[in-house]
């Protein structure tokens, strides 16, 4: 019997045996196909049924989810959108208009696989028809060239096919053959190519093709530049056409420059015949309408007006050691009554003006300020009005340049002002990125012009900085002065480094003939005698008070004499090269606010307290007592804020917390001139108000050198 039939044979009579004995299809199990096909080919079913026979086992994973038949059920979609997932959502651009960073709402969500720059030709063009009798006049020769090509180097891209170097020079010699040959015959010879072409849609065959844009950096985040590719051809009659363009555009603007010369000497004619007519514009008429109103002012203030030119008090006469104020006007500004009065100034070459500045003090009703120009000249309403956000604290005009005006405000910053300008916004503003303040700016002051001739002007602060501040072109450059500091022990930060506990600055005065020496008034009480050579260190420290200092003052004629006052009830008198204690010690009776030296003598300062009273003293006259203690306000809760003496006239302006200014002339006893023992008066000038406190200060000094002797 041949082979293939006992082979049948077998086979059939196997399974004739599974099929009658178990009367089941059979299972096949695993272990039933591993080295045992010959005994299931010869043995009929006894053993062989069994096995087959054996369930088969599934082993469960043990962290495999038991799910109820409703959850396998259910279906769960995806929706596949066009955006990319990989564009940021979250790129903001600077939005000059509102000044702030906004989030831009345009996501580039395109992603480009395959860019190709071609060029087409028309067919029945001479380029056409070259490369048709170059590469064959059919076109679907061309076109399966075409594919074999494309095909070839996805598979060379891909990695499907590698070949080697040899082949590849073999394969372009055999296409330059094949190319000489079809361009000998004429005809097209059809590709020789026994490999299959891949499916150019069957992007199973590749990578994935998704596009991943690129990280970007933080040094390219902004939009590239918009480009655009043009083509044009030019000829003769296109440069024609441009030629005649542009000269129908220069008789346009020929045009419309006689049009605008006519519509101008209409205009000026206009004007001629406005002013001929004399128009009702209020512009023409201002500078005689503010002399008018002064002169209205003058004549209904006029018992006022003869009083501050002639008024003199007779009753001095008959008090040697006491004179008195006589209140003059009262300037006020609707708009500023309920804001205090923070500083005065008055302008140093027109006299009869003066700068106040109106803020807060309290912490809690911190809302706006407003500077102020008040002229004597007319008292019912300010020359100049500048409101401002922020509360304005202190005020200082230029010795100089009148009609420059530096202030500092209560949220750190400082601003010059120029009044010439019909603009109210400031001409230079410091911010933050300008170094300004953290803390209320309490006094400004302004020095000489630096090597470079720029102004330049210095304030202080309760962040503990003296900043000395620079007109460069259009924009403010600070300097830190000084850096106030206590003599506590420095505390450790969170990260281990040491803090110097900084002190708070409140007041400043520069020496009247050296430029570099300054004090400077702190909140704990002490005044600090400093120098811009020096700005790591004090030269001397005074503990002067127990609250804070309000103001420290150079005396205008002793080189060596300052005077300052407290929330202490203190207002005392200092030698700089003294530091033993002060020379004299005045106690007020209630909070001192401000203190100011008389420009005409050495010995006479005024004081104004919280109590609403103006203190006049002259150490020539009594060295215990003032020679004038006047109250200005009427209501008891009224505090006098600042005190300022006119250059020339004898008159003190006094500024309160509910924003009125009163103006005050002093009587002759409040101004005299010392006399020696004969009657006669002594002779005026700055060496006699030298030798007259050296004087005071001789009596002060000798108990003490006594005792030092002793």
């Amino acid at each position: 019997m041949p082979a293939k039939a006992a082979v049948k044979q077998k086979a059939g009579a196997t399974g004739s045996n599974l099929k009658v004995g178990k009367g089941r299809p059979p299972r096949l199990s695993v272990n039933a196909t591993k080295g045992k096909e010959d005994d299931a080919t010869t043995e009929a079913g006894d053993g062989v049924g069994e096995e087959w026979m054996q369930a088969k086992t599934l082993i469960k994973p043990d962290d495999q989810l038991e799910l109820s038949e409703l959850e396998l059920k259910e279906e769960f979609t995806r929706i596949l959108t066009a955006n990319n997932p990989h564009a940021p959502q979250n790129i903001v651009r600077y939005n000059f208009k509102d000044g702030s960073f906004k989030q831009t709402s345009h996501v580039d969500q395109l992603a480009v696989h395959f860019s190709l720059e071609g060029n087409m030709i028309h067919k029945d063009s001479d380029e056409a028809r070259r490369q048709k009798a170059k590469y064959g006049a059919s076109d679907s020769y061309y076109r399966s060239w075409l594919l074999k090509a494309l095909s070839e180097q996805a598979l060379s891209e891909s990695g499907e096919e590698k070949k080697e170097d040899g082949e590849a020079e073999a394969k372009t010699e055999e296409a330059e053959q094949e190319g000489e040959k079809r361009d000998e015959e004429g005809t097209p010879a059809p590709p020789k190519s026994d490999q299959k072409l891949t499916n150019q849609f069957n992007f199973s065959e590749r990578a994935s093709q998704t596009y991943n844009n690129p990280y970007r950096e933080r040094e390219s985040q902004t939009e590239p530049p918009p480009r655009a590719t043009f083509s044009s051809t030019a000829n003769q009659w296109e440069i024609y056409d441009a030629y005649i363009e542009d000269l129908e555009k220069q008789e346009k603007a020929k045009e419309n420059k006689k049009q605008t010369t006519r519509k101008d000497e209409e205009k000026s004619k206009k004007k001629l015949t406005a002013l001929e007519t004399q128009s009702d514009d209020i512009s023409c008429i201002a500078p005689a309408a503010k002399i008018v109103e002064r002169m209205v002012n003058q004549n209904t203030y006029d018992d006022v007006a003869q009083d501050f030119k002639y008024w003199e008090d007779v009753s001095d006469e008959y008090r040697d050691h006491e004179g008195t104020c006589l209140p003059l006007w009262k300037f006020a500004y609707d708009k500023a009554k309920r804001l205090a009065v923070t500083s005065v100034c008055w302008n140093p070459k027109y006299r009869d003006l003066f700068a106040v500045t109106h803020g807060s003090y309290d912490f809690m009703k911190q809302t706006r300020g407003m500077i102020l120009f008040y002229t004597m000249k007319n008292p019912s309403h300010p020359e100049y009005i500048y409101p401002t956000e922020s509360g304005v604290m202190c005020v200082d005009v230029h010795p100089e340049h009148p009609y420059l005006v530096a202030v500092g405000f209560y949220d750190g910053s400082v601003a010059v002002y120029n009044v010439t300008l019909n603009n109210q916004a400031p001409l230079y503003h410091s911010t933050a990125k300008t170094g300004k303040h953290t803390d209320p700016v309490w006094q400004v002051a302004w020095q000489k012009d630096d090597l470079d001739n720029n102004l330049n002007f210095t304030s202080v602060s309760s962040d503990g900085r003296v900043v000395a501040w620079t007109l460069v072109k259009n924009e403010l450059t600070f300097t830190d002065v000084i850096q106030l500091t206590l003599d506590e022990v420095p505390q450790e930060g969170p990260d281990g480094t040491q803090l110097a506990p900084l002190g708070c600055g409140t007041c400043f005065d520069f020496h009247k003939q050296t430029d570099h020496l300054f004090l400077v008034g702190t909140e704990e009480g002490k005044i600090h005698k400093c120098s811009k050579a020096y700005n790591s260190q004090f030269l001397d420290t005074f503990d002067a008070h127990h609250m804070a200092v309000y103001k420290v003052m150079w005396n205008h004629f002793h080189p060596k004499i300052f005077i300052s006052c407290s929330a202490d009830w203190t207002v005392k008198i200092w030698d700089h090269t003294y530091t033993n204690g002060p020379m004299f010690t005045f106690d007020l009776g209630s909070s001192v606010g401000d203190v100011a030296w008389a420009p005409y003598s050495s010995t006479v300062f005024a004081a104004v307290t919280a109590d609403g009273k103006v203190h006049i003293f002259d150490l020539n006259v009594n060295k215990y007592e003032a020679i004038c203690e006047q109250a200005v306000v009427q209501k008891k809760k009224t505090k006098l804020t600042h005190v300022a003496f006119n250059p020339t006239h004898p008159i003190i302006i006094v500024g309160d917390d509910r924003g009125y200014v009163t103006s005050l002339k002093l009587s002759p006893n409040l101004r005299k001139v010392p006399k020696d023992k004969k009657g006669a008066e002594l002779s005026k000038g700055p060496e006699a108000e030298i030798a007259k406190m050296e004087k005071l200060l001789s009596l002060v000094r000798e108990p003490s050198n006594k005792d030092d002797k002793n």
